[in-house]
């Protein structure tokens, strides 16, 4: 007998939690920019180029591929793949007789720009390595479904794109390389993460550090101190900084009123125009022309 989730008389409990009552930010902060896998192209043995602003992923179905970067190039073997997900301008060269996919991720941009821009230029995963058995399944999978379309294909390749993103942070997390402080490494710290998640879920809150420690499971002043060490500026920095962005992505993507999104982030009008002039350099309302009249994203709030 199949029950359905209308059938229990107490609804089971979710195996992964989000929100502040469990610890996955990583997946709120990729919702949040909504993030999705799009479009995959094959390319056999030539050059392409990717402007900037591209987010891209690699995957070596033959062959070598190099692909270069303002930080260097990178050499790609069988079965490898690159993860351009910051958005660097870059070049691939195929060798002989060379075959790849490239993938792209679709995001918002406005929300994606200073959350994804704290990524190194080049993600790389070694098909080869023990800790990346999924990698050789994973480009299996794409080599079928583009071989062999059938109905649901176009899901099946934008959902193996977003397995292959999450797993390369993963994995690329795990490997103890240099993190820059900030959301990336407070979302996966253990103790950090469900603060993280908890923070962008909801910026307008009155957040208290007392709050927030307590999420943490950590006193009050270790949770300062271990809060800074990680994310790179205090609590209080922070939830401002993630105040004064979620306020500019609803500048730029939505016609409300300034004084109408001041509240949302927890300020009187005249207090937010005076924040985010601090931070932007202009008011709110001189900054959403500018920017949208320039066609830009915005960057990250100063600190």
């Amino acid at each position: 007998m199949t029950e359905k989730p209308g059938n229990f008389a107490v609804p089971p409990e979710p195996l992964i939690r989000s929100e502040h009552g469990g610890q996955d930010a990583l997946s709120d902060v990729l919702q949040s920019i909504h993030l999705r896998g799009g479009e995959v192209v094959r390319s056999y043995d030539t050059t392409a180029r990717y402007p900037s602003g591209a987010r891209l992923v690699h995957l070596v179905e033959h062959g070598t591929v190099r692909v270069e970067l303002p930080d260097g190039p990178v050499e790609l073997a069988e079965g490898d793949m690159a993860l351009l997900a910051r958005g660097d301008a870059h070049t691939v060269r195929g060798g002989t007789k060379a075959s790849w996919f490239t993938g792209e991720y679709l995001t918002e941009p406005v929300a994606a720009a200073p959350l994804l821009g704290v990524l190194p230029g080049a993600i790389v995963v070694r098909g080869a390595l023990e800790d990346a058995r999924w990698l050789p399944l994973g480009l299996a999978l794409m080599i079928t479904e583009v071989n062999e379309p059938r109905p649901g294909s176009r899901v099946m390749v934008s959902r193996l794109l977003d397995l292959l993103f999450i797993q390369a942070l993963r994995l690329w997390s795990d490997s103890g390389q240099k993190t820059e402080p900030g959301w990336l490494r407070g979302a996966l710290d253990p103790s950090l993460s469900a603060v993280v998640s908890a923070i962008h879920l909801a910026p307008g809150r009155d957040w208290q550090v007392d709050e927030l420690a307590r999420i943490a499971a950590l006193s009050r002043s270790a949770f300062a101190t271990r809060f800074t060490e990680v994310l790179g500026r205090s609590p209080g920095a922070y939830v401002l900084r993630q105040r004064l962005e979620h306020a500019a992505r609803l500048l730029l993507t939505t016609t409300e009123q300034v004084g109408r999104i001041a509240a949302g982030v927890g300020y009187s009008e005249a207090a937010f125009s005076r924040a985010f002039t601090r931070a932007y350099g202009s008011s709110p309302r001189a900054w959403r022309a500018s920017v949208r009249a320039r066609g830009e994203a915005p960057t990250s709030a100063p600190t």
